[in-house]
């Protein structure tokens, strides 16, 4: 049972509390399991964690080095989720349990604290919302993001928060005075604008409409908003009506720049997406085997196809704006009538 880095050694009972996970239950005072009533079909297990900032291999492609996890899976139970296989690293399934058996590391802005104190700590940006939702439905009863915001602002350390979950609104006033000592840089997922589609995909995520609204608040408080338009379902939200739709939609909301990536499909996420697939559209899942034949991404070609749409889309919707336009509020960028840049920037949320 890999759960050795989710929470501190300590002396051990034999049975542990009725309901724990499997390996936990023999720590009795460091492992609580929750069900509760607001929280239907939901079990929360609460540990303590030994560290807060994971560090990006350095082999990866990720725009950046630090990571921040308060949550391990996710109540948004999106079919597509890439993240679902990192549930596997605990012997839960990638599927169902990822959906329901939500870990809370109920320690981690005091771990932050102090690992942000070490003099060896050089103030590189973090960036939450990277693996599962920081602003899932569970930061409503646990609220970790406060004190994990203003542990990084503290301490010189710029912050980036990508999320779908409407819950960061109650914390715009905190990122906004942590935007006073520190870049903070805010992305909202909004992958598509049909709302069957958001039921059937999405089931436990907020409401489009709600996530845009998101977007309006952030604009509102003069922080910068990406929207990332991701993943892109080929043959299922990929047409350039569907695109220009949904960046229609963000640009009208306020957001100050877009990016549009394809799904990919990772070990634990594939499966589960597959099977999806199979049951909703089987018509599509010999094309998805071929498409994805070299494994997690998109065929190159693909993807390259997409990104020239994508790219026209975020041009046309005024969506590539300057660096320094993103720090201004929306009702200022209207009034300075900035004409559009020719040339699509690279995504700068991380």
């Amino acid at each position: 049972m890999r759960w050795e880095g989710q929470r501190l050694a300590t002396t051990a009972g034999a049975d542990g509390p009725a309901g724990a996970l499997p390996g936990l239950g023999r720590i009795a005072d460091l492992v609580r399991t929750v069900q509760t009533p607001e929280f239907a079909g939901i079990t929360f297990h609460e540990v303590l964690a030994r560290s807060a900032l994971n560090e990006v291999p350095s082999t990866s492609a990720a725009p950046f080095r630090w990571t921040v996890n308060p949550y391990r899976g996710c109540s948004h139970a999106c079919v597509y989720c890439f993240a679902r296989g990192t549930h596997t690293y605990l012997d839960l399934d990638s599927g169902a349990d990822f959906d329901s058996q939500i870990v809370v590391k109920t320690n981690v802005a005091e771990v932050l604290q102090r690992e942000l104190r070490r003099p060896s700590w050089r103030r590189e940006p973090v960036a939450l919302g990277t693996n599962t939702d920081p602003y899932q439905r569970a930061e409503g009863r646990y609220r970790l993001m406060p004190g994990i915001i203003a542990a990084l602002a503290g301490s010189g350390t710029p912050v980036s928060v990508l999320t779908k979950g409407t819950l960061a609104r109650r914390d715009l006033p905190l990122l906004a005075d942590a935007a006073t000592q520190v870049p903070v840089n805010l992305g909202v997922s909004i992958a598509l604008v049909d709302e069957h589609l958001h039921t059937v995909l999405e089931p436990g995520a907020p409401s489009i409409r709600a996530r845009l609204d998101l977007v309006r608040a952030i604009a509102d408080a003069g922080l910068p908003c990406q929207v990332l338009v991701a993943p892109v379902l080929p043959m299922i939200t990929d047409s350039d009506d569907d695109l220009d739709a949904v960046l229609a939609d963000v640009a009208a909301a306020g957001a100050t720049s877009a990016t549009v990536l394809a799904l990919h499909l990772r070990p634990g996420s594939r499966e589960w997406f597959l099977q999806h697939l199979g049951e909703h559209r089987p018509d599509l899942v010999d094309a998805y085997a071929e498409l994805y034949r070299g494994g997690s991404y998109v065929l190159r070609s693909y993807a390259e196809d997409l990104a020239r749409r994508a790219g026209r889309a975020i041009r046309r919707h005024g969506l590539d704006r300057p660096a320094w336009l993103r720090a201004v509020p929306r009702a200022a960028r209207a009034a300075a009538a900035v004409p559009t840049p020719a040339v699509e920037e690279a995504p700068t949320l991380f």
